[in-house]
């Protein structure tokens, strides 16, 4: 009986101490707070119903305008995209290259962005909520662009709505 009420005792007295020693040396997971990016679907008007249906374009290659940086490369039968946004920046300038075809134009797409930074955790340090504010663009190929939803989210919740020609 005594060395029961000893095993006990001890398992009352070590508890605390095993579950202070067990939650610091969790590390927080950061992987669920990834990089927000913005999420562009491709669509154009029936010239006969005037309705909006989707679009896909045959070849894409998006880079970042003054730089190196291919976000896509030749990516073909495309209809969705998941782009991201400068942080150091209050814009972002994309070049989109429909074809290697010379006699195919490229459009330029400027992306006026709020970012507001925000502390999250000791271990995940800062990440940055990021809001569309405007938006420019070139007329080759693209007809127009509608903003869905202004804040870029992780959740891949719609951002633009790029309308094409016929």
């Amino acid at each position: 009986m005594r060395k029961l009420v000893k095993l006990i005792l001890l398992c009352l007295i070590a508890y605390p101490i095993i579950s202070i020693v067990s939650s610091c040396s969790e590390e927080e997971d950061c992987s669920m707070n990834a990089r927000p990016m913005m999420q562009c679907y491709l669509y154009k008007i029936d010239g006969e119903t005037e309705r909006v249906v989707n679009d896909t374009l045959d070849s894409l290659t998006i880079t970042a305008f003054g730089t190196d940086s291919i976000i896509l490369n030749n990516q073909k039968r495309v209809h969705g995209l998941s782009l991201p946004l400068r942080y150091t920046a209050d814009s972002t300038v994309l070049v989109f290259h429909y074809s290697k075809d010379v006699k195919i134009k490229k459009d330029t797409i400027v992306i006026r962005q709020k970012n507001t930074p925000y502390f999250l955790s000791m271990d995940c340090g800062y990440q940055m909520k990021q809001s569309i504010t405007g938006r420019s663009y070139s007329r080759h190929l693209l007809d127009s662009i509608y903003i869905q939803t202004a804040e870029v989210s992780i959740y891949g919740t719609e951002n633009l709505k790029l309308f094409y020609r016929n």
